[in-house]
């Protein structure tokens, strides 16, 4: 079998509500790259790619041209078994994991076409079905973000990520993060992110106002040095997200003290691929997972949920349905939540199929 062809699409993602994120980050309507891999088999790969503008060394502008640059290693290339590729274009084009990510997922896509299975079938099986989801909330005044709190737990949730640091003041932090706690339920899980957009300073002194509370802390700042200042100050337990994003990271995360959470979003790492070593190493760390990515529609998501439900399930704290909260849905028949919860497609491959009416036409075909 061989690699025929490459398409390329780029689509808007609407958010149904604008995230507010601190350092003046926001999230409201995202542009996403689409790309399929033809064969000469006529069987087809899907991936994405959705970088949220300033939030990571990523950008939606930049997938296009590194994706054209990889395209002589590409096309004519065997895409079964996708790290036997995937070393070949890492050797050709050194970093950008996040413009090699959609690619990555759509060569696992057609591995497991070919096999004739869902994908987690070749990550490690189904280990578990319904996995827990937590609900992001945007960082708006705290009485609306309670509301929201409050929803959302109806609904079936039982895990908040609450975005802190849009007014540069702690004490603000502080009363979002108190009335939010106080109306979920004791044991659910409740953690304040801040986008590595806070001083220790001004971490450490919203940590300790709350510290009597059952409250976990997302990279609060920018470097892992800063952030194991402020566990070490605080003694609560901590999430690290952009700042871990390889072997080298994730071993500095764990040395430090400081990873008993750790996002593994598939685009910051490089795909599939990467993403299921890095699983590993957390597997023999003992490091609880959230197994996602930036941003993204019915493609990204699928990816996410087969390495998901084929996590150990003492090691998985969450994943995330990434489609739901974005509009269109590039596959209505896509994986949505329930009652708190979500499960991988039972299709063939990723098992998502996006609707070519709403994707329209190509932007750029390489062949």
């Amino acid at each position: 079998m061989k690699i025929t062809k490459l398409s390329i699409w780029n689509i808007n993602l609407k958010s149904h509500e604008t995230y507010y994120m601190a350092g003046n980050k926001t999230c409201d309507e995202v542009e996403s790259i689409i790309i399929s891999v033809d064969t000469d088999s006529g069987i087809k790969g899907w991936g994405e790619c959705c970088p949220i503008p300033h939030y990571l060394p990523a950008y939606a502008k930049g997938i296009t041209p590194a994706l054209t640059e990889i395209a002589p290693v590409i096309i004519g290339s065997d895409p079964v078994g996708p790290e036997a590729l995937m070393a070949k274009v890492n050797k050709y084009l050194q970093g950008h994991p996040y413009a090699k990510s959609p690619l990555d997922i759509a060569l696992w896509d057609i591995t497991a076409k070919v096999a004739n299975l869902p994908l987690y079938k070749l990550l490690g099986g189904q280990k578990q079905k319904d996995m827990p989801l937590y609900h992001s909330i945007t960082c708006i005044a705290p009485d609306e973000m309670v509301k929201i709190a409050k929803e959302k737990q109806k609904e079936g949730i039982t895990q908040f990520q609450v975005k802190l640091g849009v007014d540069n003041d702690w004490r603000i932090d502080t009363e979002r993060l108190i009335k939010i706690r106080e109306v979920i339920d004791d044991g659910f899980l409740v953690y304040g992110d801040w986008n590595c957009g806070a001083t220790p300073l001004d971490a450490i002194r919203t940590s300790r106002a709350v510290a009597h509370l059952d409250i976990m802390l997302e990279q609060p700042c920018v470097t892992l040095s800063e952030c194991a200042s402020v566990k070490q100050a605080t003694g609560l337990p901590m999430k690290l997200d952009e700042g871990v994003y390889d072997t080298k990271t994730l071993l500095e995360g764990h040395e430090k003290g400081i990873m008993d959470v750790a996002a593994l979003k598939l685009s910051k790492f490089g795909g599939v691929s990467a993403v299921r070593y890095a699983r590993e190493l957390c597997n023999y760390f003992g490091t609880k997972m959230c197994i996602e990515d930036t941003w993204g529609s019915d493609i990204t998501t699928s990816a996410l949920l087969h390495l998901g439900t084929s996590c150990e399930p003492s090691r998985l704290l969450n994943v995330c349905d990434l489609s739901g909260y974005v509009s269109p849905r590039l596959d209505k028949n896509g994986p949505t939540r329930k009652k708190g919860k979500i499960s991988a497609p039972d299709g063939i491959g990723l098992g998502v199929e996006p609707d070519l009416d709403i994707l329209g036409k190509p932007t750029v075909i390489l062949d």
